[in-house]
């Protein structure tokens, strides 16, 4: 089966895979002007696959204006710095994790285990550093497509977010929640607390939505938030 450059979420949302049909994924955001905000750059290979995705649905880099991360992992931040040339769009990202944006490394990640940093180690925290130009803080509404809440969730990473596009009751979760095979947690040996990412997940059952949108995995489009809420209910 082929791999659509672009999956329609929502009205002026898109998904663009990076990695396999959904293994990976980035957004865009469309405004009435035609402007697009992205959401997550994938690894440093992605930019390529980011702009097919951005001509499938009729755009450019030039139609860029600014670019979102999640968090400052190189499977979400690796393409930005490539991107953030291509375009002149700035790049915003949680002021915890604007630092290690600006360094070009993820936070520590294994969750404090040997074995963990160990494996980190190996599949690599680096990627090239791009200047954070707008650090963002729990609650903004980001003037993208009538309002981009961010939802700050960290554990993940310390200024990891979650984005509430209110317009159209999409939420991207980031990678607070997978859907690979499933609703899942993300790994413990990636994240820097597991435990506070389980904790602060439950903001994710309280916020609605209609639509829960991943960056690993596809999206759920029916009864996502209660989907959600199943999941962690079961998880507590």
């Amino acid at each position: 089966m082929s791999r659509s450059p672009a999956v329609p979420v929502a009205p002026g949302i898109w998904r663009i895979p990076t990695v396999g049909a959904s293994f990976v994924n980035s957004y865009a955001l469309l405004d009435d002007d035609g402007s697009v905000t992205l959401v997550d750059c994938g690894l440093r290979r992605a930019p390529a696959r980011i702009v097919r995705g951005l001509a499938a649905i009729g755009r450019t880099p030039a139609d860029v204006t600014r670019i979102v991360l999640t968090h400052a992992h190189p499977d979400h931040a690796g393409g930005a710095a490539d991107l953030a040339r291509r375009t002149g769009a700035p790049v915003a990202a949680h002021a915890a994790d604007a630092p290690y944006v600006a360094a070009g490394r993820a936070p520590e990640q294994g969750d404090g285990r040997t074995v963990g940093r160990f494996l980190v180690r190996l599949t690599g925290t680096r990627f090239p550093a791009v200047e954070v130009g707008q650090p963002l803080a729990d609650g903004d509404l980001l003037p993208v497509a009538g309002g981009l809440r961010v939802v700050h969730t960290p554990g993940h990473s310390p200024g990891h977010v979650s984005l509430l596009h209110e317009p159209t009751r999409v939420l991207i979760t980031g990678d607070a929640l997978f859907n690979v095979l499933g609703t899942r947690w993300p790994p413990a040996l990636f994240c820097a607390d597991f435990r506070m990412t389980r904790r602060t997940a439950h903001v994710l059952g309280e916020l609605d939505y209609d639509v829960a949108a991943f960056t690993h995995g596809p999206q759920l489009t029916d009864r996502a938030r209660e989907h959600v809420r199943a999941f962690l209910r079961r998880t507590r």
